[in-house]
């Protein structure tokens, strides 16, 4: 999901993290072994993980290990991240990145995609693809802020989720992007426990969309940028001609903007809304939760034809390949513009630590808080 992406981890993950972090120091004085045992290989490979290797035309690290939420309860994660470069001499573009990922629990989640940005051409032209496939119990409220806020709505069900989309942009001036836009998603809702939650809606969901997108992006980097600018705006369309049951469209405005605050500081702000209008299927409505907005809240227990939301975060380097974040913000959803309510905006906050995995590249595992509830978070990448 790009949102819907979520992979909610937390302990012994940072102990991977940590590993990685101490062996460092190690690695520095360390006398090279021509019979090295397997821990101490583990060990020397977490502490060059993040050395840019400009030789290589593909460098990619791979990280894994079991972990625990309260969602997907015990289970084992695993991530590939990946740079390159689509010309080996083109050294001032920022690299392209890709991220293999994948997940299972013993609730019975799993989870399998990859994600990533190819840079073309001294970055006169991008990709941006994602595609991902799920299986998991999980809960819904219904539609609507009313329903979400009623946790006597909170109903379980299994969903099968599967999406893709591609993004396709020319650079039309210096940090302007714009190209067409294609999407597929597919949901099935199996065993609710409430239909009638679902408001009359079909279970499975089956969603051909296209359009475009325009943005202006000064950032420094596209996994954990520290300065400039991302303006953003999508426009989808999912008509009838092309065989969707639920004929609809949405409109996505993102903003943020990234600064130096102080020494190894950066402050990063994001603001975020989606509209969606027409007959919108319960599975495309607009939400907050999971892994990058508002995180903290369960991903889909708040949706409508719209949301909104605001990420204010510090991001400070503690030591070495470690550093903490803090963050801020607030969010709500709304039938239509007029109909927002001040008494229905949501508080989120929370605490994360990073790792530098690979350059500019950071495991991240976030604690969240929300309205009623809490949540940890393991990914890979800043959130925005």
């Amino acid at each position: 999901m790009q949102c819907k992406k979520t992979y909610l981890a937390f302990i012994i993950m940072i102990l991977c993290s940590w590993t990685g972090a101490l062996a460092e120091e190690k690695a520095d004085t360390a006398a090279k072994n021509e019979h090295r045992g397997f821990l101490k290989s583990i060990v020397d490979y977490f502490a060059s993980s993040n050395t840019t290797r400009p030789d290589k035309k593909f460098d990619i690290s791979i990280i894994g290990g079991p972990h625990y939420s309260s969602d997907t309860k015990f289970g084992v994660g695993l991530v590939a991240a990946g740079t390159y470069r689509a010309d080996r001499s083109d050294t001032l573009s920022i690299p392209s990145n890709v991220s293999l990922y994948g997940d299972v629990a013993t609730t019975g989640f799993y989870l399998i995609g990859i994600r990533g940005d190819h840079i073309m051409d001294h970055d006169s032209r991008r990709i941006d693809y994602n595609l991902y496939f799920y299986s998991f119990p999980r809960y819904f409220w219904g539609m609507g802020y009313a329903m979400g806020n009623d946790m006597d709505n909170k109903s379980k069900y299994n969903e099968l989720f599967v999406d893709a989309s591609v993004d396709y942009m020319w650079r039309a001036g210096e940090h302007f992007y714009f190209g067409p836009a294609i999407e597929f998603a597919y949901a099935d809702a199996r065993r609710r426990h409430r239909p009638e939650l679902w408001d009359g809606q079909s279970s499975h969901i089956t969603t051909f969309g296209a359009g475009f997108r325009t943005q202006y992006d000064s950032r420094d980097n596209l996994t954990a940028p520290s300065r400039g600018i991302l303006a953003q705006f999508e426009q989808r369309f999912a008509p009838k001609f092309m065989m969707n049951d639920y004929a609809f469209s949405y409109s996505d405005l993102k903003f943020s903007f990234y600064t130096p605050a102080w020494r190894d500081a950066v402050i990063a702000a994001l603001f975020h809304t989606r509209l969606a209008y027409g007959n919108v299927p319960w599975n495309m409505m607009p939400s907050f939760g999971g892994s990058r907005v508002m995180r903290g809240y369960y991903e889909g227990r708040f949706r409508d034809k719209g949301e909104m939301d605001l990420t204010l975060e510090l991001r400070q380097h503690i030591w070495r390949r470690n550093g903490l974040v803090f963050w801020l913000g607030a969010g709500t959803v709304y039938p239509k513009l007029s109909e927002i309510r001040f008494s229905h905006i949501l508080p989120n906050g929370g605490i994360g630590y990073r790792w530098e995995f690979k350059k500019r590249s950071n495991v991240r595992i976030d604690y969240g808080f929300a309205r009623g509830e809490t949540a940890f978070i393991f990914s890979i990448n800043e959130a925005f």
